[in-house]
């Protein structure tokens, strides 16, 4: 009797750990938390999954007359229209080099100024360069292509400088050949500082003594970065390169359309532009629907091969 209800008990007890172990029992337990994601799943429902269905007009002669459903099926017609135009070439090359040289300069300055703040040993004086490097973040992007046409227009203070250098001003905000270098150094100016934050906040967690100890040691400060900081903040540096790369045809549009001018177009039209001006200012919408398609589907693809060759670099630690 006693062995047959020790093993009923028992019985009870696996059940009841089968039942945690599930959906219905995590939810049981988990409850309040998920109710607190409750709205952020939502959010993300409405704004993210349900616009969606917005994406069938790129296949369809979308009228907003007739509706999406009732508008003629068009199948990839407009995807071989953006493929063969003679702007194609144009605007990919644009949009990858913008982006791709973005990641390469932007990327590795947020790791060197938390490393350089980490060395910081004060603490009133770390504050302070930590307010002077997060403060260009909370600039608007329209204030910042604004100062960058006062700045590097013909008679502002940085062709003042270029003038008495050169003999000549420097056409900055016209001449396509350096439209990118501005685009790309402001950005780095305005987002380096904050994206630091991650790298920072991990450092902090290193062990003071593991410094001490390489010291004693006889370690310079550059082998302690490399032995001790680095893999600290490797896993982070993987996840954060694999969503860069990922999203490296998403440039910002309103930066690029703001610093845009009739003659640095050749450089300055890129996909976001390219799709505001034929979708919302021509009315092509089934076409500027299917541009947009064909930019998210190239991300898709690059952030599945980055986040598998990063795995196989990495130890098999990546996105997922």
């Amino acid at each position: 009797m006693e062995n047959s209800a020790e093993t009923g008990k028992g019985g009870r007890l696996l059940q009841r750990k089968k039942a945690e172990r599930s959906g219905l029992g995590s939810f049981k337990k988990n409850g309040f938390l998920y109710l607190l994601l409750a709205p952020a799943l939502l959010l993300t429902l409405v704004f993210k999954y349900v616009p969606m269905y917005g994406a069938i007009i790129a296949f369809k002669e979308f009228s907003p007359i007739r509706g999406i459903m009732n508008s003629e099926w068009a199948g990839l017609k407009y995807f071989e229209k953006f493929l063969y135009s003679p702007n194609f070439e144009v605007i990919f090359m644009n949009t990858l080099k913008l982006s791709f040289y973005g990641l390469l300069f932007g990327f590795p300055i947020p790791i060197l100024l938390a490393l350089m703040l980490n060395q910081v040993r004060k603490a009133g004086a770390k504050k302070n360069i930590q307010l002077f490097l997060y403060a260009p973040n909370f600039v608007s992007v329209v204030v910042i292509a604004g100062m960058l046409f006062i700045f590097l227009s013909p008679t502002g203070p940085i062709n003042a400088i270029a003038t008495w250098v050169f003999g000549q001003p420097l056409m900055f905000m016209t001449d396509p050949a350096y439209f990118r270098w501005v685009y790309i150094l402001s950005d780095i100016w305005a987002t380096a500082g904050w994206a630091s934050i991650i790298y920072v906040a991990a450092l902090a967690g290193v062990d003071p003594e593991l410094h001490n100890a390489a010291s004693l040691d006889g370690a310079s400060l550059m082998r302690r970065i490399w032995h001790i900081d680095l893999p600290t903040i490797k896993p982070i540096m993987a996840i954060v390169f694999i969503l860069a790369a990922g999203g490296i045809m998403s440039i910002g549009f309103e930066k690029a359309y703001l610093l845009q001018t009739s003659m640095n177009l050749p450089s300055s039209e890129i996909i976001a532009t390219y799709v505001y001006k034929v979708g919302l200012q021509s009315g092509d919408y089934s076409y500027s629907a299917a541009v947009g398609l064909f930019n998210s589907v190239i991300n898709v693809i690059l952030l599945l091969t980055v986040n598998f060759v990063v795995k196989k670099l990495n130890d098999n630690q990546g996105l997922y």
